[in-house]
């Protein structure tokens, strides 16, 4: 394909937006707008990588550093839309919404008796804690929906140092929304205040680490009050136990017991199929270096840079243009650089491009019968006839 054809816009600098190099040298080529549409040149790099999902072998031969599991793929960037816990050790990955992880229960008390205690402005676990000169995992931490199907009041409890997830909460009891001042009044919860114990009209649902956390600070639902040493099923029973916290950076893998990391990624795959706009993305972010992109043959949309350099008594764009028809006819994929513009400009725009192979068509050479070939990845180009050059082109 001829380059005008494509009418490819280059630019020497990158998009204000860029966040990645990769992102950055894909507007730069041309392949995509800083707004992350598909240009004419990204559009054939996305019908290639189509074409080549059709092998069962096509992630392993893209060889991206993945991560992910039987169900979905993830590439890890920074500026990724989604989150996920991974264990850089045994490879577990899951959204960082349903992500497991290994908790660890509070030493084994006897139950103390329920007591209730003063604790003024103590409208926060932290504020609590503090008060109370105790640590965040001794409490008991609440938090009220009501559920979308039917109105039911759901009561959640989670020990203080965690964090629920809105996620597993759904799983386990359907759509929930935030529970309004009426709906927590009527159950006779006080917010900021608030505990299981003695509510009624509500669906009580607890983590499954309440029942092995003994003696828990609780609100009292009573406005400036808290109650000492709540106890699961001494105190009250929930008809949900299950898992419900957040897993979050630095905790323990429940498959291997080492730490968990939390990671920004964009997805790659799932089993409907391939996030093809993302495994270009994907591509760049590996396969490019100062100047631009360095596309390996695979999965690169052209397999050469065919380029000429104006001469002054022979026609190099005609002969550059027979050697473009000869390659086409020999299967070879070939962009044709047919501007007519300085050699600097071309060499530069064929690097920001990264086919695998620049073919450089010179008056000097041509008069001896060779041409200049250059893979992307090399420093060095050397001289080939012309016609040992598909065959060097095919080695």
């Amino acid at each position: 394909m001829k380059y005008r054809d494509l009418q490819i816009q280059t630019q020497r600098e990158p998009p204000n937006n860029a966040r990645t190099e990769g992102f950055a040298f894909l507007v730069r080529a041309g392949y995509i707008t800083r707004e992350s549409e598909s240009l004419p040149l990204g559009k054939l790099a996305l019908v290639r990588l189509r074409d080549l999902s059709n092998d069962p072998h096509f992630m392993a031969r893209l060889s991206l550093p993945a991560i992910g599991t039987e169900d979905e793929i993830y590439f890890p960037i920074s500026p990724g839309s989604l989150q996920v816990i991974h264990c850089p050790a045994c490879g577990y990955t899951a959204s960082k919404e349903l992500a497991q992880f290994r908790k660890t229960p509070l030493s084994p008390e006897a139950p103390l008796p329920i007591e209730k205690v003063s604790t003024p402005a103590c409208n926060t676990i932290e504020s609590l804690a503090s008060f109370l000169n105790i640590p965040t995992e001794k409490t008991a931490k609440a938090l009220m929906y009501t559920r979308v199907s039917d109105n039911q009041f759901v009561f959640v409890v989670v020990r203080g140092d965690m964090n629920i997830s809105d996620a597993k909460l759904r799983n386990s009891v359907g759509e929930v929304r935030l529970a309004s001042a009426e709906e927590i009044v009527c159950s006779g919860a006080v917010p900021g205040y608030a505990s299981p114990v003695g509510l009624k009209n509500a669906l009580i649902t607890v983590d499954d680490l309440i029942p092995q956390s003994p003696n828990l600070v609780a609100g009292a639902n009573e406005a400036g009050y808290h109650l000492m040493n709540t106890n699961y099923a001494r105190d009250y029973l929930a008809e949900y136990v299950t898992d419900l916290a957040q897993a979050e950076e630095g905790e323990t893998c429940n498959k291997c017991g080492n730490s968990l990391q939390v990671q920004s990624v964009i997805k790659l795959a799932t089993r409907r199929g391939f996030e093809f706009d993302n495994l270009l993305l994907a591509l760049a972010e590996i396969h490019h270096d100062e100047k631009g992109l360095t596309l390996p043959k695979s999965i690169a949309p052209f397999d050469v840079y065919l380029l000429h350099i104006a001469g002054k008594e022979l026609d190099t764009r005609a002969k550059a243009e027979g050697i473009y028809n000869s390659l086409l006819g020999a299967g070879i994929s070939v962009l044709f650089d047919d501007r007519d513009e300085r050699a600097g400009v071309k060499f530069n725009d064929a690097d920001l491009v990264g086919c695998p192979l620049r073919i450089t068509v010179g008056e000097k050479n041509l008069k001896e019968g060779m041409v200049e070939l250059k893979p992307r990845k090399e420093k060095e180009s050397r001289i080939v006839p012309l016609d040992k050059l598909i065959e060097e082109i095919r080695t």
